[in-house]
């Protein structure tokens, strides 16, 4: 019995560390080589949220006799992360002349600039956000403390393959151009804690409210915003933002940016959760209700064993998709149903009285509803 209940137990997710706290351990360990004169193997790194954390140092090398480069990789743990196992470097060098003690951190190779308004970086800034400034400036600070050093020194981060590996992410989107963003808000990355996605999310809603959009559209997937902007081809490219299954915190994000107006354009299957009120619609948060959705098959269909008909299909269907095969395109009033229940649902999301629009797609990406036309037929 207890053979099974431990194998029935869920296998502990690993945390990792954030690219902004192997930037402050990879330039310790680069001022530690040059006062110590040995390359260290660690880097001890008090993290944003006061606890310590200890990184192995990969490579350290003297440059010259003032400075030295030093890289660690960075370690995502169990959290899939564009990132994972990738080298985060850092060049130090100490000033022989200026000796105020500043410590100066900028990016270099891979490392990418903001070129649009809206982010927390200014424009024209490397994207090293604040919370790595800090853990790099403290890294270096203890080092030069410990050793009496009073000098300034410069701090370059660099990540050898991070122009490839921002392709993979939507840096340009939000206008960082020739590599990725330094991030970290804690330094500690908590697996399927989806922190990065989150701060994705708002920065690009906080993108698209600086270059001028006054309207964002929502989308869940790379599929779902390609046919909304074959949609709405006249809407810039900041206006969409694919917010995952991050259903309750995108409207919130939206409307405390006092949008005009957020459209949720997106599949079916989607559409059934959001309008149920699905704060977070990944399949592991909340089971589908397909029940729910047969409950409305048989409010809105008149006929009573046409109804109930439907209603036995739709809780039989193995999926929300199986279950459209059913409803489209015999029934569109059932797909209006869920369209108009998904406008409700956001709008006790919503903390301003932002415009709330809805469309959904078929699965090969037609328009089947779009609340807009029945706003404009008023």
């Amino acid at each position: 019995m207890k053979t099974e209940q431990r194998k029935s137990k869920k296998k502990r997710l690993k945390s990792g560390f954030t690219t902004g706290t192997a930037a402050a351990a990879a330039a310790q360990g680069a001022l530690a080589l040059i006062l110590e004169k040995k390359v260290p193997a660690t880097a001890r790194i008090r993290l944003l949220t006061d606890d310590y954390i200890t990184i192995k140092i990969k490579s350290c090398f003297l440059k010259k006799s003032d400075t030295a480069e030093c890289i660690v990789i960075k370690n995502a743990g169990d959290d899939p992360d564009i990132t994972n196992k990738a080298e985060i470097g850092a060049i130090v060098s100490i000033d022989k002349e200026k000796k105020d003690g500043q410590i100066h951190i900028t990016g270099g190779t891979g490392v990418g600039k903001v070129t649009k308004p809206g982010l927390e970086i200014p424009s024209g800034k490397y994207a090293i956000n604040s919370g790595p400034l800090q853990m790099i400036t403290e890294a270096s600070k203890n080092m030069l403390t410990k050793y009496k050093i009073k000098n300034n020194i410069n701090v370059s981060i660099f990540v050898p393959k991070g122009e490839e590996l921002a392709k993979k992410t939507l840096n340009a989107r939000l206008g960082i151009i020739g590599g990725i963003s330094i991030l970290g808000t804690t330094g500690i990355v908590r697996p399927l804690s989806h922190d990065a996605y989150i701060a994705t999310i708002k920065a690009s809603i906080s993108v698209a409210d600086a270059s001028g959009s006054d309207t964002v559209v929502l989308t869940t997937g790379r599929r779902s915003e390609k046919f909304a902007q074959a949609f709405m081809p006249d809407l810039a490219e900041e206006a969409f933002i694919q917010i995952g299954d991050f259903f309750q915190m995108a409207i919130k994000a939206a409307s405390e940016k006092k949008l005009k107006t957020a459209i949720l354009a997106v599949f079916f299957a989607k559409a059934i959760k959001q309008a149920q009120g699905i704060p977070h619609t990944h399949a592991s948060k909340a089971e589908l209700t397909l029940e729910k959705l047969a409950e409305w098959c048989l409010e809105i269909i008149p006929k009573q064993n046409q109804g109930q008909a439907l209603a036995k299909k739709v809780r039989s269907s193995n999926t929300a998709r199986h279950s459209f095969d059913f409803i489209y395109p015999e029934y569109p009033e059932i797909v209006a149903c869920v369209g108009k229940k998904m406008i409700l649902s956001a709008k006790k999301f919503s903390t301003s009285d932002m415009q709330i629009e809805s469309i959904i797609f078929d699965y090969s990406g037609k328009v089947i509803f779009d609340s807009r036309i029945r706003v404009r037929q008023k």
